[in-house]
């Protein structure tokens, strides 16, 4: 390729990637490897860049899939690659760029390769492509195909776990990350779950199997360091401009192989801004550590990536390992906590948090013992709060976190002893000082009368419900406005059922006698509004009998509000929840008539606090207590997997699939 070459429209007319994807084949030992790995690029990030890639990639590949059953270029392509792989740890620990470079360009075309073979044939079909070896027969098919995909897949895993990570050695790690997210991306052109997979098989036996917990620590240690991307140059070569070109003079000029030069929007041009700000290994570790983890059981075979994630502990805990579970291990629990507060803008961080809580019993009684919790709990009240530019399923996460937070009496508790000053994203209002806990009240009543306006989804509205139900009889001093929230949002479904029922009336009167057109089904539309008050109802109720003397601004908002309830006294389902209710709203009004007109705040305030001291509590009904745990549905993969897949998607790093191929999951646009 001369040096005037600079664009991607070019390479399939490129002399070595033609030799390559031809007719003839080329021996592990011929010199042409090295003038074919010898090039150098910054790898494309933008779509538009990403798209062009892929489209010349294809034209490549045509070709290969072609003639690459006679020739076994790819294989020999791989095994190239395997047989310069055994050197890189010494290469790494002596500096030597050269090699390094020329291991990473290896992996680069074959992950290209291997993304384009993927997305357009079986794995069967991929392995017959493996097969090829110059002297045996055609009945050698299948005889080492097995072999060289698993020494790959164990190749790459033992890179990620042993090399140490090195400004030489990031492009390499990361390469491998994304490689193996390449084989296991099978997934994405398949409608129903992979159940049964040749890569899934390889990678939860045999050789890749010992590697499991290794595996899992490193991707979780790449998410918590968050390394950055050297800059350009600085990991293989100084750079040497020539014809507006980047150079790289290889032993006195040799030539340079497949991109002699390669511009990607002009030279010096920056990575993505997103790039710039994160590290593009701890994002692809991330994506790939989830992908593993949603793999499904085999049938003989619980998923070994799961159950490292479930079962490891931190670094301090001195208790002995469970026999049963040959794939724990430790890690430092600080540092994870503090990665997971700090990365919570990103779904697949919100993700791996919701997983670690809900699965590693371990994990989730740290984080519930810290007394920083509120650096954890801001950043998902924040991903509520912005429900309108957060996607739904992201949205669900974050619910589903708090829901697991609040099954703790602890952490209800202490939430409300955690004084917060200024929070600057919450715009409704001025708040100079507010607790954790009446702040998280705040944001999920907010998150239920979104829904209510817009998105009408029941799930979302239960579990904002059981959050608040749990914690309702934990309540402490409650900010004024929350307790006004509460209030007004009993104050919304009041109107909403009163509408309801209002249209139902109306509907039956205008139906009699016309037999035109069904009814619409009013009553189950009010059967779901009386489930939310009798919620709503049993939460106020909840407070006032375990915490009335410490929520004197919820008394305060009750009776102010107290002309509400009256509708509910008498209404069969509501009357045994409203008796509570009721007796404290004449209680304290009776103190308050006595007391005079024209009270001030502060003096309604006092009367509240000594009247809450005054009644007796036997006189407060007591009902169950309100206690929601949080339950995986069955077949959680019907939902995970495709999720998964759908940030892999969207956000990994230099990987570009064509929306038209994928299955798993309609795309939001074309």
């Amino acid at each position: 390729m001369g040096a005037n070459s600079s664009s991607i429209s070019e390479l399939p007319e490129n002399e070595y990637l033609q030799k390559l994807s031809g007719s003839e084949p080329i021996s592990e030992n011929d010199p042409f490897w090295n003038q074919l790995l010898s090039f150098s690029f910054t790898t494309p990030t933008n779509s538009t860049d990403l798209k062009l890639l892929e489209e010349a990639t294809i034209s490549v590949c045509k070709s290969l899939v072609e003639k690459n059953p006679r020739t076994g270029n790819l294989g020999s392509l791989i095994k190239v690659f395997l047989s310069r792989t055994k050197e890189l740890k010494i290469s790494a620990e002596c500096q030597n760029h050269l090699f390094i470079w020329q291991a990473h360009n290896a992996l680069f075309i074959i992950c290209c390769l291997l993304k384009v073979f993927i997305s357009r044939m079986s794995e069967e079909e991929l392995q017959l492509h493996l097969t090829y070896e110059e002297k045996a027969g055609p009945s050698s098919y299948g005889a080492e195909c097995e072999d060289l995909i698993e020494e790959l897949l164990c190749c790459l895993i033992q890179l990620i776990v042993e090399i140490p990570l090195l400004d030489i050695t990031y492009s390499i790690s990361l390469e491998a990350v994304t490689t193996l997210i390449v084989f296991l991306s099978c997934q994405l052109f398949h409608k129903e779950i992979l159940r049964e997979s040749i890569i899934h098989r390889y990678l939860m036996h045999g050789r890749c199997l010992p590697y499991t917990s290794r595996l899992v620590k490193t991707l979780l240690y790449n998410f918590i360091r968050q390394e950055r991307s050297p800059p350009p140059g600085t990991h293989v070569f100084q750079q040497q401009t020539d014809g507006g070109g980047l150079l790289y003079g290889i032993a006195s000029g040799v030539a340079t192989g497949l991109w002699t030069v390669f511009t990607l929007g002009g030279v010096g041009s920056k990575a993505s801004a997103q790039l710039e700000q994160c590290s593009p290994l701890a994002s692809q570790s991330l994506l790939l550590l989830l992908v593993l983890a949603n793999l499904t059981d085999t049938p003989d075979t619980p998923n070994p990536y799961r159950q490292a994630i479930m079962s490891f502990k931190n670094t301090q805990d001195n208790t002995a390992f469970s026999s049963s579970n040959p794939h724990a291990f430790q890690i430092n629990f600080n540092s994870l906590y503090t990665a997971l507060c700090e990365q919570q803008k990103s779904d697949q961080a919100t993700l791996l948090l919701y997983m670690l809580l809900h699965q590693n019993s371990n994990v989730r009684t740290y984080v519930l013992a810290r007394t920083d919790i509120e650096n954890l709990v801001l950043p998902i009240l924040e991903i509520l709060y912005h429900v309108e530019e957060r996607n739904s399923h992201h949205v669900y996460m974050a619910l589903i976190i708090l829901l697991i937070l609040t099954e703790d009496d602890g952490f209800n508790r202490s939430i409300h002893e955690v004084i917060l000053k200024n929070i600057t994203w919450y715009a409704e209002r001025v708040l100079t000082e507010i607790s954790l806990g009446s702040l998280l009240i705040l944001v999920v009543i907010r998150t239920i009368q979104y829904n209510m306006t817009r998105t009408r989804d029941k799930y979302l509205h239960t579990n904002c419900l059981a959050a608040l139900a749990n914690m309702s009889a934990q309540f402490r001093s409650l900010h004024q406005y929350a307790a006004q929230r509460i209030i007004s949002l009993f104050s919304l479904l009041s109107k909403k059922h009163n509408k309801v029922l209002e249209q139902a009336t109306q509907s039956l009167r205008g139906s009699l006698g016309s037999n035109d057109s069904p009814l619409p089904d009013y009553a189950q539309d009010l059967n779901v509004i009386e489930e939310v008050i009798r919620m709503m109802l049993e939460i106020i109720n909840s407070c006032l009998t375990n915490s009335l003397h410490h929520n004197p601004n919820l008394v305060y908002a009750l009776l102010y509000k107290r002309d509400l309830f009256e509708q509910f006294r008498t209404h069969p389902s509501f009357q045994d929840i409203m008796q509570n209710i009721d007796l404290v709203i004449s209680f304290f009004s009776s103190r308050l008539e006595q007391a005079g007109a024209e009270l001030s705040v502060e003096r309604v305030l006092e009367i509240i606090k000594q009247g809450a001291v005054a009644l007796p509590k036997d006189r407060l009904r007591k009902f169950p207590e309100l206690k929601f745990k949080y339950v995986e549905e069955e077949q959680p993969e019907e939902f995970f997997i495709p999720y998964v897949w759908s940030l892999v998607y969207n956000s990994a790093v230099a990987l570009y699939w064509n929306p038209r191929d994928i299955q798993l999951f309609t795309m939001d646009s074309g």
